[in-house]
């Protein structure tokens, strides 16, 4: 076999992440290292056999050896591209037994004493790989299973009616770009997530990916720009967006989402940049590419896939906000939710074990509140009280007056004296109507 003519330390993040996503591809990710992870968006690799993939990736040789030995010499040309390094078990830095397995296993026992050392292994045969025997991590909890989702299903779990889904469908699928828009508390986060997985026929979470905008949120955060690094340098490193295009481009076949929450909280036309012209449904693919500020003259030109659709939600109520952009608002169907106080949240309720006399306090009050709100010059319908309050009832029928109650009191009150800041007696007024 030819000498490789790649220096390992040659090695570029991008190489790296080829052969992260060519592992995920594969399936079942390779065993882990015992002594050292290496952590990527969540998920844990061997970093030794992750580097030689990419190696042999970058060479296009499949045998070629990583050169470099296991532990310090490989960690340090993985942390060097900016991956993360995780430790498993105590280890002594610049240690001659640093990167040996079986030696760090012998040296657990000075750190947690001889009765806590691992028993030996019972005798096995022979393993004839190459590859040492490597332990499994546990699969995290929150990697929640793919199960089929429906439309059944989620009108089941959503306050919304078949029309209205159907009609946030239809205008998702004709723009690829969809903004659900209301007061606080009427699900918009949560219908935005059963929206992809129903355009997905299941819950997909590898394809749905959530960002949430702020006012410090930036184009160099969201598409690419100099940051620092874990060593204080800065460095040219892409943003969430490029890295979820990547993804959908080598997977055309089927949609991927990219939701962002609170979508009219961050300066938008800073945030986005070339988005303003890529998110049109007739500008996306590499035949509308275009390059990006930063990249260097040789870099990839960027683009939107075509199966990339993009969710997000805007509370109206916050007066602190700027109105979107128009030339951003023409690229989008907006859909609008409103408080639903009627026969969903009473049917949720009453299965709860939810008294009737409790469900009909709650809903009477709730919108003869919303009424006055919608009437008040100063406030209007987008200040409205959403469902969302109340929709995780109590685990027993005798808590339930008193979770209204408090409720009420600890998370409507407040909100109602920030409305009427400067009508302290029409907030008291209100108040003592629904607790009354």
């Amino acid at each position: 076999m030819p000498t490789p003519d790649l220096d390992p330390t040659q090695l570029t993040r991008e190489q790296v992440l080829r052969a992260l996503r060519h592992l995920d591809r594969e399936g079942p990710r390779m065993p882990l290292s015992t002594v050292y992870d290496l952590v990527y968006r969540g998920r844990r690799y061997a970093p030794r056999a992750v580097a030689q993939l990419a190696f042999r990736l970058a060479l296009g040789q499949p045998e070629a050896a990583w050169p470099l030995a296991a532990g310090a010499p490989t960690n340090r040309v993985l942390e060097r591209l900016d991956f993360t390094i995780a430790t498993k078990r105590p280890t002594l830095a610049n240690s001659p037994l640093d990167g040996d397995v079986a030696a760090q296993q012998d040296m657990q026992a000075l750190y947690v004493g001889p009765e806590a050392a691992p028993k030996p292994p019972k005798q096995t045969p022979a393993l004839t790989t190459e590859t040492e025997v490597q332990a499994h991590e546990p699969t995290p909890a929150y990697m929640l299973p793919t199960e089929p989702y429906g439309r059944e299903q989620a009108l089941q779990e959503l306050f919304v009616s078949e029309g209205k889904l159907a009609d946030a469908l239809a205008g998702l699928r004709r723009r690829r770009n969809l903004i659900l828009q209301g007061p606080p508390g009427t699900g918009k986060t949560f219908l935005a997530r059963r929206l992809a997985w129903l355009e997905l026929g299941a819950t997909d979470a590898t394809r749905v990916e959530l960002v949430q905008f702020h006012p410090s949120y930036s184009y160099e955060d969201f598409v690419q720009g100099f940051r620092p690094d874990a060593q204080g340098v800065f460095r040219l490193q892409e943003g969430i967006l490029p890295d979820f295009c990547r993804r959908a481009a080598q997977d055309p076949e089927r949609p991927y989402f990219l939701l962002i929450d609170e979508l009219n909280r961050g300066n938008l036309s800073r945030i986005f940049g070339e988005l303003l012209l890529l998110l049109e449904a007739d500008k996306r693919g590499p035949a509308q590419a275009v390059r990006l500020p930063y990249s260097p003259a040789e870099a990839p030109r960027f683009f939107v896939p075509e199966n990339v659709y993009l969710i997000g939600t805007m509370n109206l109520a916050d007066r602190s906000l700027a109105p979107l952009d128009y030339a951003l608002r023409r690229r989008f169907a907006f859909v609008e939710l409103e408080p639903e106080f009627g026969e969903p949240l009473q049917q949720l309720l009453a299965a709860q074990g939810v008294p009737a006399a409790v469900v009909q306090r709650l809903t009477q009050r709730l919108t003869a509140l919303n009424q006055t709100i919608t009437d008040d010059p100063d406030l209007g319908p987008e200040f409205r009280i959403g469902h969302s309050y109340f929709c995780l009832p109590p685990a027993t029928a005798a808590e339930a007056e008193s979770w209204l109650t408090l409720i009420l009191e600890q998370e409507i009150g407040p909100l109602l004296d920030d409305y009427w800041l400067d009508q302290p007696a029409k907030a008291a007024a209100q108040k003592k109507k629904l607790l009354g």
